[in-house]
């Protein structure tokens, strides 16, 4: 297979991938330039689109791909009626001002005018009206501007700007458009039927101002009423938006930009700008050709910035990826496998920000207000906290969050961004065999693929610690420090004799201390000059019946596996055909293991348990860390022990992660569940979940501050004849006795969830999800609908 250097500048070369492997992928076919489109998802957008979409840096959690923020909370205003009796009682306040005001009741009306007008203007006395042409017409503005400043009054104590926005303005156009047009041409009736005082007195303000000679013009006449009415329509026509909806009746309406415009010339994110700017024209060129015409999907075009990325640094592999562009276009730089893309996706993935959508924030009070109705999506950079997911049989656990996840993660590999194992019962929904390279059936004779029980080491001792934890690591009175001694012991001397590591019968006649199994090991150890092995060989012949001896333990629990359903696994010979989880070191691989749970649910309990041990192991020994690994555990139940805890706790620091699913935390010893909670940055909670677990999750996510209400009714006593009988009437109509409401407002600190909340206010297909990222950023418990 042709991967261009991409993975093998790694130190990963071919002979690295597990074998056998199946029959080897064909070589990837010279692309055919017909078009093929591909989509990111089924129903989703072209791959052109698919990159110019936003994708704004937002809290941990929310899915990112053309995200919209959810406008700032309205506080809560005045309701509907209030306004429109708000309206209407400053509108009859007005005009019943006005009335008085034109019928010369309200006293004292013209005594701000005269104190600045000439005397001579005016009759004498305090209600004296004018007596020249010069006070009628300074009359006539000062009731103008008494109009208007009347209006402006109402307007302000009705609130007339609240529901013209709340009712006019709210409801968009064209309709704010039809409705203030509608307002301008009642305006302009009321003002030129004099209903209005503006007419009159802008013309005798233009008289006093330009002299009475300028009337002698129609056409100056003509002009200024054409101003008048100009500017009675000005205001609706600002309020109105009248620019904007013509521009947009004419097509010619133009978005607003976020952010300032780049250069005209500025390449597009499927121009590939990255490219440019390095100066590798032609594969940028090339590149771009192939989106836009179809050619490359989403997993391609994630594949080749990560190529890219990854060797920036090193020209020699610039140039062999170059090279690979020209010559195969989007099929640069493939998985070893050869494949794309998946054969089916069942949920959205977005692989530039490495998210899957797994559903969404409910309207919900628990919620904050922000969050509400947003996606909600998981990534390597929360998944590298590691995920803890408790709900009961048939909440949705497998194929609402740990199937989208595998299936992430598998898109992921074939970008060369990630690796994942996999880990379930037989006929579980981890996915199709042709989503994975690699496929583990224990206990299923037609599997290409074993197990390595000692996880691909050399080491004695280091395979002896993975094996105790996975064989005696849940036994709560059994330190699995003296168990590793003992495998050791048994490890060492067999290795050094034979050259591998003992097979499970072979182990098991060990661990028994079977008299012709030790004779013949101590006679080939003394024959192969091994004297320290023997020493070891001897130690644990004499700890043999001991009291706290684990070998019987040991031996118990390894004959779990010497079953003849498994007789073809865990050979170690020049026969065997393991799979070793230090393939998933360097390689992007897609590792499915498939567990016998019904038929031998003890020791697909204690399989995980190794995996989980050998998981950590590894991963916490790499040096090569720029590839994110992550195990899926389907089924975690009976498979966390102390040392899988402080393991866990130490992946977010290695690039690495593990996804948890448990019925009940009670799955877990009891002494654990404080360290297990607090290892994983992330928790869910899915609907169904006990009290008792809810109690947990309730510690873990600790109180918040909130602002309560608290309301009182106090009996009114009234001190007077009247009033008492008045209140008698009231409450002998009304049946309810006089009070008043007493409001207290306070902060307390409460709980985010509480354990009743968590076990009886989760809905169905719902779950309570928080997260955490890798440096430390986190999100509430949000309430989340699984609809991804």
């Amino acid at each position: 297979m042709d991967t261009e250097g991409t993975y093998d500048a790694r130190g990963t070369g071919a002979e690295r991938v597990p074998r056998p492997a199946g029959p080897p992928p064909a070589a990837p076919p010279p692309p055919t330039y017909a078009p093929q489109p591909r989509r990111p998802a089924a129903d989703g957008p072209g791959v052109e689109e698919w990159l110019r979409t936003p994708r704004p840096v937002r809290e941990p959690g929310v899915w990112r791909y053309g995200h919209v923020p959810r406008p700032p909370e309205k506080p809560e205003g005045v309701s509907d009626r209030s306004l429109l009796v708000g309206v209407l009682i400053s509108l009859l306040s007005g005009l019943l001002l006005w009335s008085l005001w034109r019928n010369g009741y309200i006293p004292y009306r013209l005594v701000p005018l005269k104190l600045f007008t000439p005397g001579d203007w005016w009759y004498a006395g305090t209600f004296g009206g004018p007596r020249t042409i010069e006070g009628a017409d300074a009359l006539t503005v000062y009731e103008a501007v008494l109009f208007g400043l009347l209006v402006y009054g109402c307007g302000r104590l009705g609130n007339w700007s609240e529901i013209f926005r709340r009712h006019v303005a709210g409801r968009g156009q064209p309709f704010l458009g039809l409705a203030t047009a509608a307002g301008g041409a009642l305006a302009e009736l009321l003002v030129w039927k004099d209903a209005v005082p503006l007419v009159r007195p802008v013309l005798i303000l233009v008289a006093s101002v330009a002299g009475g000679e300028i009337y002698q013009s129609q056409t100056v006449v003509n002009v200024i009423y054409a101003l008048i009415a100009l500017g009675v329509l000005w205001p609706f026509a600002r309020l109105g938006r009248w620019r904007e909806l013509a521009a947009a009746r004419r097509g010619r309406a133009a978005a607003v930009p976020d952010a300032p415009a780049g250069p005209p010339d500025a390449p597009t994110p499927e121009q590939w700008p990255e490219l440019r700017e390095a100066g590798m024209r032609d594969a940028a060129e090339a590149l771009t050709a192939e989106v836009r015409t179809g050619r490359m999907n989403d997993v391609d075009v994630a594949r080749l910035r990560h190529a890219w990325s990854v060797g920036r640094g090193h020209p020699e592999r610039l140039a062999a990826l170059t090279e690979a562009v020209l010559r195969t276009g989007g099929a640069a730089a493939l998985h070893p496998s050869g494949a794309r893309d998946l054969a089916r996706r069942t949920v959205r993935h977005d692989l530039l920000t490495g998210q899957v959508r797994i559903g969404s924030c409910t309207d919900d009070p628990h919620n904050p207000y922000a969050r509400r109705g947003s996606g909600v999506a998981l990534e390597p950079a929360l998944l590298g906290t590691s995920l803890l997911a408790v709900g009961p049989p048939g909440a949705g656990k497998s194929a609402r969050l740990v199937r989208p996840v595998v299936e992430s993660l598998a898109l992921q590999a074939l970008a060369g961004r990630a690796a994942v194992l996999a880990v379930g019962g037989a006929g579980g929904e981890l996915g199709p065999d042709d989503a994975f390279d690699v496929v583990v059936r224990i206990g299923d004779p037609a599997s290409v693929h074993d197990f390595d029980l000692y996880g691909g080491t050399t080491d004695p001792d280091e395979a002896a610690g993975v094996l105790a934890e996975g064989l005696v690591g849940d036994v709560t009175h059994l330190d699995s420090r003296r168990a590793a001694t003992a495998l050791a012991q048994l490890l060492g001397p067999y290795r050094a004799v034979h050259g591998h590591f003992p097979g499970v019968p072979a182990l098991r006649e060990l661990l028994d201390g079977d008299t012709a199994a030790i004779d013949a090991l101590r006679e080939a150890l003394g024959a192969g000059g091994h004297q320290s092995m023997l020493r070891e060989l001897e130690a644990r012949t004499r700890q043999k019946g001991g009291a706290g001896d684990p070998g019987p333990v040991l031996a118990d629990r390894i004959a779990l596996l010497d079953r003849p359903a498994f007789a073809p696994f865990f050979a170690t010979g020049d026969q065997a055909r393991p799979f070793s989880l230090r393939s998933l070191e360097h390689l992007p691989l897609r590792v499915r293991i498939d567990l016998p749970e019904r038929a031998h649910a003890e020791a697909s309990r204690l399989l995980t348990r190794l995996v989980l041990a050998q998981f950590t192991a590894v991963t916490a020994a790499r040096t090569d860390r720029s590839l994110f690994v992550c195990l899926v555990l389907d089924d975690a139940t009976h498979t966390v022990t102390a040392e899988t805890v402080r393991g866990i706790r130490r992946l977010r620091s290695v690039n690495a992660g593990a996804l948890l699913t448990l019925r009940t935390v009670d799955d877990v010893p009891e002494g654990l569940h404080t360290a297990l909670l607090g290892a994983v940055g992330c928790c869910m909670a899915f609907s169904g979940v006990t009290t008792w677990d809810g109690k947990r999750f309730a510690e873990v996510w600790g109180k918040e501050w909130v602002e309560t209400r608290e309301v009182a009714q106090h009996a009114v006593f009234a001190d007077q004849p009247f009033t008492r009988a008045l209140h008698g009437l009231r409450k002998l109509v009304t049946g309810k006795a006089v009070t008043r409401d007493a409001v207290t407002v306070r902060r307390v600190e409460r709980e985010r969830w509480s354990a009743s909340e968590l076990a009886y206010q989760v809905p169905p297909g719902h779950a309570v999800l928080s997260v955490t990222t890798v440096e430390g950023e986190h999100a509430p418990p949000l309430l989340v609908t699984l609809d991804g």
